[in-house]
């Protein structure tokens, strides 16, 4: 019996943490700052174009600086070039659109949370 519960556990946890890479990518797709923000991690690391790495900020101040960022460049959507998890960890890179040059992202989640946001 106990196996059994182990089992279910590990499933639920594995199918928990799909369902939020899938959020993640379908809020970047919808080019949604908001939506993307909501599954921050309590703490993040974020790192924009031309600037200094902003480590183990609030998730409040991350999605606030990813939303200033979204809207200054008019981010539309996101075309994802690679999603792949390992070990508890799921990276997801793609390119974010707006209307002209892009740019590359790279987002990390561990336990189903964003921890770290990479655009470059």
């Amino acid at each position: 019996m106990k196996k059994f519960f182990t089992i279910v556990s590990i499933l639920f946890s594995v199918s928990l943490f799909a369902q939020n890479g899938d959020g993640v990518v379908n809020a970047l797709k919808e080019g949604s700052a908001a939506k993307f923000g909501s599954y921050f991690s309590s703490k993040v690391d974020v790192k924009f174009p031309q600037k200094d790495e902003m480590k183990s900020v609030s998730k409040e101040d991350a999605a606030t600086a990813v939303a200033g960022f979204f809207s200054s460049n008019n981010i539309s959507g996101f075309d994802v070039t690679s999603q792949r998890e390992m070990d508890g960890t799921m990276y997801i890179a793609g390119k974010l659109k707006n209307n002209s040059q892009g740019y590359n992202l790279t987002v990390m989640l561990k336990n189903g949370s964003v921890i770290t946001v990479r655009i470059s």
